[in-house]
């Protein structure tokens, strides 16, 4: 195995609350999923016994392609003998009608190391690289040259990209592109295309001071980085002349939601972010940031909270804002853990679910990461943002200033 990745031995990191998106969920007392997880008993609701992605509900074919991207600029920050950064990154996106193979949600050994990371155990380990997507593999780009807004995709800390599909899916049957990045050993497991493998060399450093300002320079660079290679000269996807590169927002979760402040911070392409349910660290100026931001995340992150990093970073955000809580959400409401939970026997687990069934919590987040996005980068009006909705009512608006949300 080349030197540039580690083996795979068993992963000892854990999944942190950093960067969640500020929707919060009432009743949730345990902001992230704890390092163990019982055994598996039951296998996932679908007839072949395998999880299912839920269907986007945009109306369009959706493909899916994983680009490899090797920047040759800098060293890798996390294994400094590693003298390029490599990254994988999922690209979902409008395509031609549907058909051929659907895309794969994970390798087999993703998803062998991710189940080792969160030791659960009585399933296969390959199960969740079975689990059913919408998209279909390599499909053939569908759009108008310099149309389709992009959205950059940023999961949490350990998880891969491949946890945020059913948003990503959602985007793109709607019309965006839609990038999901691999910020490499700071997961439990990313697969090159050569067969080797990294694991998570950042786990071993997770409770070093200043840990999480190191990420948020690290993924910065990584998504500006990605947008260079999406978007610039010799850009390495076929369809890169769709993407209207004026159109370019981000959302994460947990620490990616803190990477998409910290992406907007250094890179002034992006021009809207999403943090969901994600504790902060990136330094706003003093003058402020301008640019459109939205907070979503569980109950933790409620005006005055437990979580300070919000309140701090409000007063900071100049521009449109909105700071949503979703009582109810567990910190991983916002990905599709809560759609796999039946598959891996953690179905009555409210750490992993919270107190929403898996299909409502993914609802609420595609409608309003959807509905941010419609606003900034297609200038639709969206009252979903404005004022509390019957349709979710479950989903409470904040005014920090007076620490009432509702």
């Amino acid at each position: 195995m080349s030197h540039a990745v580690r083996s795979a031995p068993v992963p000892r990191g854990r999944l942190t609350a950093a960067g969640l998106v500020v929707l919060s969920v009432a009743g949730c007392s345990t902001p992230a999923l704890p390092r163990s997880l019982p055994a598996a008993a039951s296998a996932g609701p679908s007839p072949t016994g395998v999880p299912a992605m839920p269907a986007p509900t945009g109306g369009g074919a959706v493909g899916s392609t994983v680009l490899y991207l090797k920047d040759t600029s800098r060293s890798d920050p996390w294994v400094p003998e590693v003298k390029a950064r490599e990254l994988m990154v999922t690209l979902w996106y409008p395509a031609r009608a549907g058909g051929g193979r659907r895309a794969p949600y994970m390798t087999a050994k993703e998803s062998e190391l991710l189940l080792k990371g969160k030791k659960v155990t009585g399933v296969p380990y390959d199960l969740l690289s079975r689990t059913r997507t919408n998209a279909y593999e390599d499909a053939k780009p569908a759009g108008r040259r310099g149309r389709l807004p992009l959205v950059v995709l940023s999961p949490g800390f350990t998880t891969p990209r491949a946890t945020l599909t059913a948003l990503a899916e959602e985007l793109a049957s709607d019309g965006y592109v839609v990038a999901g990045v691999d910020h490499t050993y700071e997961d439990y497991g990313t697969t090159f295309p050569d067969g080797r493998v990294a694991d998570c060399v950042a786990c071993d450093s997770d409770s070093d001071p200043g840990f999480g300002t190191r990420v948020m320079g690290i993924r910065a660079a990584d998504v500006s980085f990605v947008l260079d290679r999406l978007t610039g000269r010799g850009a390495k996807w076929e369809g890169s002349a769709l993407i209207d590169t004026s159109r370019i927002a981000m959302v994460g979760h947990s620490i990616g939601g803190a990477g998409a402040l910290a992406a907007m911070v250094k890179d002034r392409r992006i021009r809207g972010g999403i943090d969901m349910d994600g504790r902060t660290y990136a330094r706003i100026p003093k003058s402020g940031l301008s640019r459109p931001f939205m907070f979503i995340g569980s109950e933790g992150h409620t005006p005055g909270g437990r979580d300070i990093s919000w309140d701090r970073d409000w007063k900071l955000l100049t521009g449109w804002k909105r700071w949503a809580v979703l009582p109810g959400a567990d910190h991983q409401s916002f990905t599709d853990l809560p759609l796999l939970a039946d598959a891996l026997g953690l179905g009555n687990r409210e750490d992993v679910r919270g107190k929403l069934s898996a299909a409502r919590s993914v609802e609420i987040t595609r409608a309003y990461v959807r509905a941010f996005l419609d606003l900034h980068l297609r200038g639709k009006p969206q009252p979903l943002l404005d004022k509390p909705s019957s349709r979710y009512p479950e989903v409470e608006l904040c005014a920090p200033g007076t620490k009432v949300c509702g």
